[in-house]
């Protein structure tokens, strides 16, 4: 696990590659990249977070291209996220790096990085929070964040910005349709971009006209209307000053918008687990499906179908024969019985020519040092582990010990969540944090010293490897 130590290091020291590297894992949601965020975190809030939306054509990226050039003019330092419709075919974004803001390509104080939608609505990537986490703690004093540009349901980007600009173009009715939906409630700033064409008077009149009717406005911040040519830049110095003047104005209420923006990106985070939790730990193979088919025959309605799938998981604690740490614990199951071999595949003569086992290819895991291959027993796996070099630790346990039985390996859900339990009562664990294992899980083992001379593995599959 040092390279993912190295990895949160190369990020605050702002390496254009690891940051990279550092979000691809984020957008992939990797375990990796949970640690990632989990090692950087403490590091953020120091970045002021702009939110770039509006419908398709308003020119937000040139926008932001020219917003670029005068922050970095003043010597700030500036991140940019720009979230891009998914392509159907490789899943990424349609628009690259290198087609946006070209200009800035070999800028060391810019770092910019598209991001696909991946099915996401709210005009934001599912990701794009903990992308711009990275750049905060890269130390960027500026992230400006722009929405895909989808219509007028991009509302998502006020739960995740300091300031929202909307941008909006003339000519094109677009004004009309953002007076009835929510912008007009999301807006901090308005930005009517080219203002050269017919018709940008009329643009920000409706705008300013609405505003002055909104009852609810209140006497707090008055979202004003700028005109901009983002091509010529007129209006982008003007754009920046109000934005640091809505910075200042708005300073004693940063704190409590970044709280509900956590709010809400930790309410997310939890609905998304536990609905993974109980399709894969509550729930048997193929229920989930099952009620589906169900409620489209119409023989349950999705309010009962809830009520029961939900049913194990709010039992009433007084009603259950189990303990909540029986419950925890039922959840964790053999994954493989690790076997200490000097051979690999001298050892197969064994387990699949007298015994009739299958066993899959083998895998040489470079950071151990070991060559292992998995047999399948049906309920559990074995696994066979051959020293690629004398200093590994199975080399010297072979010469210490011989070969034979070397550990048992546990799945569990949440392998962090496993370790912060057994660290809690007081359990040594060689592992501190995570490290890779075999087919991309993830892996901890508990000391031996510990576990009545048992070397206990923790392990947490990957998601593609279940099969494993």
């Amino acid at each position: 696990m040092m390279a993912s130590q190295s990895l949160s290091d190369r990020v605050l020291a702002r390496d254009p590659r690891a940051i990279a590297r550092g979000i691809s894992l984020i957008e992939d949601e990797t375990p990796a990249g949970t640690l990632l965020v989990g090692r950087i975190f403490a590091h953020t809030g120091r970045a002021y977070l702009v939110g770039i939306t509006g419908p398709p054509g308003a020119g937000k990226s040139t926008l932001v291209d020219r917003l670029i050039s005068n922050l970095r003019k003043e010597g700030k330092t500036v991140g940019v996220l720009a979230v891009d419709p998914t392509s159907p075919f490789s899943g990424g974004a349609i628009l690259g790096d290198r087609v946006r803001m070209q200009a800035h390509a070999e800028d060391t104080g810019v770092f910019i990085r598209s991001m696909a939608t991946r099915g996401h609505l709210g005009g934001l990537a599912r990701t794009t929070a903990e992308a711009a986490i990275v750049l905060d703690a890269a130390g960027y004093d500026m992230v400006i964040i722009e929405t895909v540009g989808v219509g007028q349901d991009e509302v998502d980007i006020v739960r995740m910005a300091d300031v929202s600009v909307v941008t909006l173009v003339p000519g094109t009715g677009d004004e009309v349709q953002a007076l009835k939906a929510g912008i007009m409630e999301i807006a901090d700033i308005f930005v009517v971009n080219k203002s050269d064409r017919e018709g940008a008077d009329r643009t920000a009149a409706s705008i300013e006209m609405m505003l002055a009717t909104d009852e609810a406005m209140g006497e707090g911040w008055r979202p004003p209307v700028l005109r901009t040519e983002a091509t010529s830049g007129r209006g982008i110095d003007e754009l920046l000053a109000m934005i640091n003047r809505f910075r200042v104005q708005s300073s004693d209420t940063l704190g409590a918008r970044r709280r509900a923006r956590g709010e809400w990106r930790l309410r997310e985070i939890l609905s998304r687990r536990f609905m993974n939790h109980l399709e894969h730990n509550v729930l048997g193979p193929g229920e989930f499906s099952q009620w589906l088919d169900r409620i489209s025959a119409r023989e349950a309605d999705p309010y009962s179908a809830a009520a029961e799938m939900t049913s194990t998981v709010f039992c009433d604690p007084t009603q259950s024969k189990k303990t909540p740490d029986v419950i925890s614990a039922a959840r964790l199951t053999i994954d493989h019985v690790g076997i200490a071999v000097a051979d690999v595949d001298a050892s197969l003569k064994f387990f699949t020519g007298v015994l009739g086992l299958t066993s899959g290819g083998t895998e040489d895991i470079k950071s151990q040092n070991t060559r292992v291959r998995f047999i399948d027993t049906g309920d559990a796996q074995l696994e066979l582990v051959e020293s690629l070099a004398p200093d590994s630790a199975i080399g010297k346990y072979i010469d210490k010990r011989g070969p034979g039985l070397h550990h048992v390996a546990l799945r569990v859900p949440d392998i962090q969540a496993a370790m912060a339990r057994v660290v809690a009562a007081g359990v040594r664990m060689i592992d501190q944090v995570p490290r890779q294992g075999a087919h991309g899980s993830l892996i901890a083992f508990v000391h031996p010293g510990d576990t009545h001379g048992v070397l206990v593995e923790l392990k947490q599959v990957a998601a593609a490897s279940e099969g494993h």
